[in-house]
């Protein structure tokens, strides 16, 4: 979270985890790393269920309703209209406690430098770029989540090739436009 917009990749430590649990491998190691019996969760997937379950028996952390879980996951087989569920849903924290937010963990097909959209904020020196593919409208949501500093939630991507991406409420997110010419 302190280095928005760097794209890490944890493949070497994913591939050591061999456990089949329905989503991407360093979607597993945040699991394994964010979850115990102090947090609550919710997973958004097309076996969402079976999912929680195992979660459940990996991290001992129980399942709540996405209003009021601390970690939130959209996984890759999750429905169209899932990650904006989920962004609607999470709790952005209130004025005692904005660190009580939710973290939304998202998996994505792809994550990669190119210049689609611009980060800026805390942590990024001028300014970062990203492409994150994901479908909806996310980005807008978030900013909607995140419009009343300290409060709201904070992302991070996931993809297969073991890359993650981290958001935090304090990034802002701009969509690259391309220059024209006036001649």
């Amino acid at each position: 979270m302190s280095r928005p917009g760097l794209i890490s990749n944890i493949r070497k430590q994913a591939d050591q985890v061999d456990l089949e649990a329905g989503c991407f491998p360093a979607t597993l190691i945040m699991m394994l790393m964010l979850l115990d019996t102090e947090v609550t969760f919710q997973v958004y997937a097309g076996d969402a269920g079976e999912t929680a379950k195992l979660i459940n028996q990996l991290t001992y952390a129980t399942t709540a309703p996405a209003e009021r879980a601390d970690f939130i996951f959209v996984l890759h087989t999750a429905q169209g209209g899932d990650l904006e569920q989920a962004l609607k849903a999470a709790y952005p924290g209130d004025l005692l406690d904005p660190h009580q937010a939710a973290t939304i963990i998202i998996e994505t097909p792809s994550l990669t430098n190119e210049q689609d959209w611009i980060l800026t904020g805390p942590g990024i020196e001028k300014e970062s770029y990203v492409k994150v593919e994901t479908k909806g409208n996310w980005v807008q949501l978030r900013a909607k989540k995140n419009g009343e500093y300290p409060l709201g939630v904070e992302l991070i991507f996931t993809d297969p090739r073991g890359n993650i991406l981290c958001l935090p409420r304090t990034t802002r997110i701009t969509k690259k436009v391309v220059g024209s010419w006036d001649m």
